[in-house]
């Protein structure tokens, strides 16, 4: 077996006296996919943050040599209504990255995004099409490693399984390694090979059909919540 991509041992995350994350332990073999699931407030975006180094933590977190990371967040400190194209937005993040102009080319055709849509304010595109913008902006640095914080949120049914299937399809034609965060138990069974769950003081890891069982899931969620495990 080839040596994980990340190594995550013993992570604590703390704001002030308040844990978020309390002794975290995981890993993640490359070309996977592994999705994180927990109640809002369990942790799962702030997880995200350390492994990318943004926030500060205890214990270790380590990629292997040659990491390149692709980050899609939950939300984007941008308005839509700024006078920005689609285009626009690629193009400064290639400027950024010192990357040529073809690379953006390159990741409005692996994310399904004509021109005459990319060309558009921002703030005109639909939702699926903007996520899909996002999708491109992280892939512009050519990545190994691609985190999305639940990147169907504000999008449609129809828009939601295209973005799955499309993730799907890019970590497979790409070689990613995927880390999801998201809310549908039918998207974890059906494209993560493992699921990490956070939530209520307890944590777990594994292949969801071993790790979703309807006493994990009311020790994450809460007996308040009804969760309902649908088989893909």
């Amino acid at each position: 077996m080839p040596p994980p991509v990340l190594n995550v041992a013993h992570l604590t995350i703390r704001f002030g006296a308040r844990e978020v994350v309390r002794d975290l332990t995981f890993s993640v073999a490359p070309g996977s996919a592994l999705a994180v699931i927990g109640p809002n407030g369990s942790g799962k975006t702030v997880l995200f943050k350390a492994l990318i180094g943004a926030l500060p933590y205890e214990g270790s977190v380590r990629w292997a040599p040659g990491v390149r990371i692709g980050y899609v967040p939950q939300k984007l400190d941008i308005e839509r209504d700024v006078p920005l194209t689609g285009l626009d937005f690629l193009l400064a993040r290639a400027a950024l990255g010192r990357l040529p102009r073809e690379s953006v080319g390159r990741t409005m055709e692996l994310v399904g995004l004509p021109r005459d849509v990319v060309e558009r304010p921002i703030g005109a595109m639909s939702g699926g099409q903007f996520q899909r913008l996002l999708v491109a902006f992280a892939l512009v640095g050519k990545p190994n490693v691609l985190l999305l914080d639940e990147p169907t949120a504000g999008v449609d049914e129809p828009g939601e399984e295209r973005l799955n299937e499309l993730v799907h399809r890019l970590q497979h034609e790409e070689a990613l390694t995927v880390l999801l965060i998201s809310h549908e138990l039918s998207v974890v069974y059906r494209y993560a090979e493992n699921v990490l769950c956070l939530g209520g003081g307890y944590t777990c890891v594994g292949p969801p059909r071993e790790v979703l069982t309807p006493e994990v899931l009311r020790q994450i969620y809460g007996e308040k919540d009804t969760v309902h495990v649908h088989e893909p």
